[in-house]
């Protein structure tokens, strides 16, 4: 099933670059070559596409794996037929580059883009890109927090005035004993 799930996923995302595709001819034709240079040395910097580099090898191996689960006699050539084809496909990695250099190129300037691929060649930029998932998820988890603990608040000083106005105290329970409120981290 989560096979299934990737497999329309990919489609999707396949059918929408199609798509993409069609529509940024004038746009593409409006952007001058040093521009996009400009941009795809910016990507590289930033490493931007990295994150996509496991699409085809995790394609091939979802297709071998459903291909060899209903014909499992047919395993080798199976394995030989999809690494041939993978390999063949390989090649349009390119596509990706030049899409994702459009969408910067479209975005930034040929100077900003300049800009930011020295930036990223500093240390401080590689540094930024070494460090940034952790920052990303330890940030994630201070903003969870901090959220649980104002909706704890809120729900406690909330309760507070609503048993100060109308004597009616939601954290109670029908006997009248206080629901503890809600344990912050």
């Amino acid at each position: 099933m989560n096979l299934v799930n990737r497999s329309r996923r990919l489609a999707a995302a396949i059918g929408a670059a199609a798509l993409l595709m069609t529509a940024l001819p004038a746009a593409a034709q409006e952007i001058a070559d040093s521009h996009l240079a400009a941009a795809r040395s910016a990507i590289t910097a930033m490493r931007a596409t990295n994150e996509f580099d496991n699409i085809l090898p995790q394609a091939a191996l979802g297709l071998k794996n459903e291909l060899i689960q209903q014909n499992p006699n047919l395993q080798g050539d199976v394995n030989a037929i999809v690494d041939e084809t993978a390999l063949s496909l390989a090649s349009r990695r390119g596509d990706l580059e030049r899409e994702v250099a459009l969408i910067y190129a479209r975005a930034f300037t040929e100077p900003e883009l300049q800009e930011l691929a020295a930036f990223y060649a500093t240390e401080t930029g590689k540094k930024v890109m070494e460090t940034a998932p952790l920052m990303v998820r330890e940030i994630r988890q201070s903003a969870d927090i901090w959220g649980r603990g104002i909706a704890r608040d809120m729900a406690q000083q909330v309760a507070e005035k609503l048993q100060e106005r109308v004597g009616f105290n939601p954290l109670e329970n029908p006997e009248g004993e206080a629901t503890p409120a809600p344990a912050s981290e």
